[in-house]
């Protein structure tokens, strides 16, 4: 697979890396000042573009214009993140490439589909969603799953020459965002506190993570412990430390695992 890329940040970067550990070969085109992701995290930046040949032009020059078109004309796919007004005015939109490169495959990736004009970052649409209240998320969760979107929308992609599609970030959070939506993981919920045998607990020494949903998984939890069914296990839980029970448990086949946050 050849691909043009000139997404920026972290979903595109995410999904050609993966491409390019599989095989493909890919060309990411940055603007003249790079990629934001480099100056905010060089090691990362460092590691997704391993075999990704990089190169900085200006697409608004004639010349860098030129180069783009060429390197897109042996490309099986073209991956952008941008609004589609940006591309529209760089002439990198599927309409236009597709006049002069029919069998050209196009993906961008923007933050909502309904408004793809509006800016936004991971924060702004994991707010939307309803992923995060008065605490910053711990993790690029719309970024990182977008990704995993786009590489699925590319397979498909790869199927047909000529096709296009948009990926969006807020649209793969909505999708994600489910489970609260339905009442399962708010608070009190059947996974948010509602149910004792799925939850985090303190231990003599850190804490743990339960998820015995399933009865046989429920069973061996609540019978290893010496509690009847549906007890609150608290109490028997701050007897060991966290390291402890996540051996007691392998030993058993119970999902129990000591937490690792990271700091």
């Amino acid at each position: 697979m050849r691909i043009v890329s000139m997404a920026l940040n972290v979903p595109g970067p995410v999904a050609v890396a993966r491409l390019v550990a599989g095989g493909a070969h890919a060309i990411k085109v940055e603007p003249p000042w790079g990629d934001p992701l480099e100056q905010l995290c060089k090691p990362w930046y460092d590691e997704l573009h391993i075999g990704v040949e990089v190169r900085r032009v200006d697409l608004k020059s004639t010349a860098g214009a030129t180069e783009m078109r060429q390197w897109l004309a042996d490309a099986d796919i073209f991956v952008a993140s941008h609004r589609p007004s940006a591309l529209g005015r760089l002439g990198l939109d599927a309409q236009t490439l597709h006049r002069t490169l029919p069998t050209l495959r196009h993906l961008n990736i923007v933050g909502d589909t309904a408004t793809p004009e509006e800016a936004g970052h991971d924060l702004t649409y994991q707010a939307r969603a309803g992923l995060v209240a008065d605490a910053m998320p711990s993790t690029l969760i719309a970024d990182m799953a977008g990704a995993e979107r786009a590489l699925a929308a590319i397979a498909v992609a790869m199927q047909t020459s000529g096709t296009s599609s948009v990926v969006g970030l807020f649209d793969t959070l909505n999708d994600m965002a489910a489970p609260m939506r339905y009442g399962l993981t708010t608070k009190g919920g059947p996974l948010n506190g509602g149910n004792p045998a799925y939850g985090i607990y303190q231990t003599r020494h850190g804490t743990v993570a339960v998820g015995a949903l399933e009865p046989h998984f429920r069973s061996r939890f609540y019978d290893g412990l010496g509690l009847p069914d549906g007890a609150d296990p608290t109490a028997v839980l701050m007897t060991k430390t966290a390291a402890e029970w996540e051996t007691w448990a392998a030993a058993r086949d119970i999902p129990l695992v000591e937490c690792r946050m990271r700091k």
